[in-house]
């Protein structure tokens, strides 16, 4: 078992560490940070001390060894924009993001599996077919269509929940959240319902054609013959054996979420990190991109390898499979 996880946490490792190669590319290439931070009218003299203090006259693989360290301290340089280290500003938007993401993956999550469950248990009833019928809409429409339409009905036409902004915020040290206030908590739903749409039918999908195909199998025949309630066979036998697919693509999905809730935050102008890149992308501040590269990769990464453990914790046949592969 040790031997797995170690071998994980190399590919993990690898795989960051091409992440970092590919923002420490875009930090190097993209652009000149020398133009950007004294302008055209600065002196050859000023330039050539900018590039020695910034150390692009060393071998390029100097530069990245730096880059690298630096990322490790969580030293992303200062912004373009405003001279303000990248780090600061990550961490100031940070919370609104992962409050948002937390926020929009519970919804996909429990209202998904449960779902999924009910319309694979009650095939044919009318709202089974309902509910497949409405989640075309999570599949077929565009999240910032999604968006606007929500905030058409939802806060243009019924005036019930704000439009844009996170509301008011609770100070608890670095950390800024929405969770204490009521206009914090209503800002939500509607970003948090936008991003977990798509997620959620996703999820309930899968959920279902799970379900269906366990349900077919000799196991819960077996339970039902002996004569056990339609509750304990779904909830002890039918549930626990959809739960490694159901685990993968929630796994999966809750990276996607964070890295692509820069149209939700757009249409709803949530001060998030996502907003950040896209002004970065606007005002062509590199080291700001750079670090969301590195910071969206580093999440799918550590997403990922949660995912595999719970696989080795959940089925024990994979430990054995991975075992007899490296004899």
């Amino acid at each position: 078992m040790l031997i797995i996880i170690f071998r994980r946490l190399l590919q993990a490792v690898l795989v960051l560490l091409f992440v970092a190669l590919i923002s420490f590319l875009i930090f190097r290439f993209v652009g000149n940070p020398v133009e950007s931070l004294l302008g055209q009218e600065a002196t050859v003299a000023q330039r050539a001390a900018l590039e020695e203090a910034l150390g692009l006259n060393d071998p390029i693989h100097i530069q990245y060894a730096d880059f690298v360290w630096r990322a490790l301290q969580f030293d992303f340089g200062n912004s373009y924009r405003g001279a303000l280290p990248v780090a600061e500003l990550i961490l100031l938007r940070l919370p609104a993001t992962l409050e948002l993401a937390l926020t929009s993956a519970i919804f996909a999550l429990v209202f998904g599996v449960i779902a999924g469950i009910y319309t694979a248990i009650n095939k044919g009833s009318f709202l089974t077919n309902f509910i497949l019928s409405s989640s075309l809409i999570g599949v077929s429409l565009p999240t910032f269509l999604i968006g606007v339409l929500l905030i058409w009905i939802f806060s243009v036409e019924l005036n019930w929940l704000p439009s844009f902004g996170r509301g008011e915020v609770v100070s608890l040290g670095w950390w800024s959240t929405g969770f204490l206030t009521s206009s914090g908590l209503k800002s939500l739903i509607l970003p948090s319902i936008t991003l977990g749409l798509y997620q959620m039918t996703l999820i309930m999908r899968l959920t279902r054609s799970e379900m269906l195909e366990v349900l077919r199998q000799d196991y819960i025949r077996l339970p039902r013959a002996l004569g056990l309630s339609s509750r304990q066979i779904y909830v002890f036998h039918a549930l626990p054996n959809i739960l490694i697919p159901v685990i993968t693509i929630t796994g999966l999905q809750v990276g996607s979420i964070i890295a692509f809730a820069i149209i939700t935050e757009t249409v709803f102008q949530w001060p998030g990190v996502g907003l950040l890149f896209i002004n970065a992308v606007y005002f062509v501040d590199i080291p700001v991109m750079s670090a969301y590269l590195l910071l969206v990769g580093f999440t799918f990464v550590i997403i990922n390898l949660i995912v595999d453990l719970l696989y080795l914790a959940i089925d024990p046949r994979l430990r054995d499979t991975e075992l007899r592969s490296e004899v």
